[in-house]
């Protein structure tokens, strides 16, 4: 159900020390600016869309199917939501759920803990975020962690996030700390816009004042100059959570950014961590993703067991989910690390995980045609 990319005996260690170990699972939200510039995003078919994209996700993860939303699930390009993959294991394993509010535009409609961020600006401005929030999310982050992982007896955590425009950002911060993800990163685009992506991170190192020559770089100023608020809350938590268990970054480019954040953080300041208990957990289609280069992005950043679920849609009945074949979507809201944490804290199958995930898809449509239904009977009527 899931396959070890990079550092091979790192990931196989981690694994052997949490297989049938149970996940807690949190979801930071955050939002960029960034995400508002035309095409740099497929999360949401118009920037309007895909300000609202982390909130009606949270409520998803939150809620599953019902009959209405505060947020509907914004329409997509092609595909869906990856959060029916992360809903579909939560829901059938009953995992507890912290939902965190790094910085969002408007307030999630469901529960959550408001870590008091603010949105970031767009990274070309080269001042997304006041530097002394960077440091107070850190510290939240750093809370929460302990917080988390203090009863962990049998758990490890899955540390998640939604950010629509953040493998822009991610890309912002990895070249920032010298690492060259030129062409390496992925994006919910079915082919990369690497050059879209490369000139706003070039625009923003130029008005940021910084260059990636730099070095050593301040970690916190750099996120502070072209970052995103759930960067450095997810780096807090999983640096001090990791101390006590082990940790799955759920994602893809935007969690191997997070990884090499976390690296700078501990080259330029005293924090304790233990890296051996963080793996980076995705999925198959950003780690064999031909229109980036995850592995080498993986191995560019050093000793970053990256693992992915081997989760695949082909055979699915719904056309929706094939698109992930495609290469659209591919990853987000956890959905990597959820499944590799079905297969390995539950012994589920790519058979059950797949029925789990179309069973849900067909509540939610088949609750689409019934309010349809509904309509048309009114409409009938008046």
């Amino acid at each position: 159900m899931f396959r070890i990319y990079t550092s091979q005996s790192l990931g196989q260690k981690w694994v052997e020390n949490y297989q049938g170990f149970s996940p807690i699972f949190a979801c930071i939200l955050g939002f960029t600016e960034t995400g508002l510039i035309q095409g740099i995003s497929a999360a949401g078919s118009t920037p309007e869309s895909r300000k609202y994209t982390a909130i009606a996700d949270a409520e998803f993860l939150i809620n599953g199917v019902q009959s209405s939303y505060q947020y509907p699930l914004p329409p997509l390009t092609q595909g869906i939501s990856p959060v029916f993959i992360t809903r579909a294991v939560i829901e059938a394993c009953d995992l507890p759920i912290y939902l965190f509010n790094a910085g969002l535009p408007i307030p999630p409609s469901v529960p959550s803990i408001d870590l008091v961020g603010k949105p970031a600006n767009c990274l070309t401005t080269g001042k997304a975020l006041p530097l002394p929030l960077v440091y107070e999310l850190f510290q939240q982050g750093l809370n929460w962690g302990k917080k988390l992982a203090k009863n962990t007896i049998k758990n490890y955590l899955i540390l998640s996030e939604c950010v629509v425009g953040g493998t822009t950002t991610a890309l912002a911060i990895l070249t920032g700390l010298g690492i060259d993800a030129r062409g390496k990163v992925n994006s919910s685009h079915p082919n990369c816009n690497h050059e879209q992506k490369e000139l706003v991170v070039k625009e923003g190192l130029k008005n940021s004042g910084y260059s990636s020559n730099f070095h050593p770089i301040n970690p916190f100023q750099l996120i502070a100059a072209m970052g995103d608020p759930m960067q450095i809350v997810v780096a807090g938590m999983a640096i001090s959570a990791s101390i006590k268990t082990g940790v799955i970054l759920a994602g893809g480019t935007q969690m191997l950014a997070v990884y090499a954040l976390i690296k700078a953080i501990m080259n330029t300041s005293q924090y304790q961590t233990n890296l051996e208990n963080i793996i980076v957990g995705t999925t198959r289609w950003v780690a064999e993703d031909l229109t980036g280069d995850t592995v080498a992005l993986a191995e560019s950043i050093g000793n970053v067991p990256l693992l992915a679920t081997q989760l695949n849609f082909s055979s699915s009945s719904y056309e929706q989910l094939k698109m992930y074949e495609q290469g659209y979507v591919k990853e987000g809201v956890g959905a990597g690390g959820s499944a590799i944490a079905a297969s390995l804290s539950f012994a589920w199958t790519q058979e059950k995980l797949l029925n789990r995930i179309e069973n849900l898809v067909n509540h939610y449509y088949f609750r689409e045609v019934k309010i349809q239904e509904s309509e048309c009977r009114n409409q009938k009527q008046k």
